[in-house]
């Protein structure tokens, strides 16, 4: 899982240490209702909740997120003497202590990954942008882009990865593949284009970064 959602009122080192290890994008909102409400636009493969401090106040939560049914998976964080204190398993689809070390919190959600994925088609969305993988099709507030395959893979390789920036020799490499023998320039080109395609809705969506490269925005 690539972007996850932490629902605490702690710092994540407090809450869940070993999410420190992994590389994963993380945002963190209030253990609160009112948060529930900027999950969709953060888009995330999951949710984590933290039910340290507070537990009767996260199980209303959870309850809140299963009745929206988001799709979304949802990890509750408890300490082992709450293990009884609430029906947890009715609420969240999996359950972690907050000693957890990197190597298990890494497992539990590849495997909660692979239990959500395994039946639907994989999707990437940035802002407005939504990226149908298995269709390659692309889709800004509603409306249906046409793109080369090459714009499609440059697209979806930035978008999967927000706020990381990439050199054009990486995006070379990652996009085209190590036997292209072609020029950085093609990377502008590509860019160019898609920014032109996404429009006034998206074009801003691919940042350019002085003397570095491009970075997909971090929303």
């Amino acid at each position: 899982m690539a972007r996850l959602v932490m629902l605490s009122d702690r710092l994540p080192a407090r809450a869940l240490p070993a999410l420190e290890a992994l590389d994963v994008d993380l945002k963190v909102e209030p253990l609160s209702a009112s948060s529930l409400v900027h999950l969709p636009d953060l888009a995330p493969e999951g949710v984590v909740v933290d039910a340290c401090e507070n537990p009767p106040h996260a199980f209303a939560i959870l309850q809140a997120l299963a009745g929206a049914d988001t799709g979304v998976p949802v990890i509750v964080v408890v300490d082992r003497e709450h293990l009884e204190r609430h029906p947890w398993h009715e609420a969240a689809d999996e359950l972690v202590f907050p000693g957890a070390p990197p190597a298990e919190l890494r497992v539990r959600l590849a495997m909660l990954h692979r239990r959500f994925a395994g039946g639907g088609e994989e999707v990437v969305r940035l802002g407005p942008v939504t990226l149908s993988v298995d269709s390659y099709q692309v889709l800004v507030d509603g409306r249906l882009l046409d793109l080369t395959y090459k714009e499609f893979e440059l697209l979806r390789f930035l978008a999967s990865r927000p706020g990381r920036v990439f050199t054009r020799a990486a995006l070379l490499r990652e996009v085209w593949g190590y036997d292209f023998y072609g020029g950085t320039r093609t990377v502008d080109v590509h860019v160019r284009r898609l920014r032109a395609k996404l429009g006034p809705g998206g074009e801003h969506l691919i940042e350019t970064v002085r003397g570095v490269g491009y970075r997909a925005a971090d929303l």
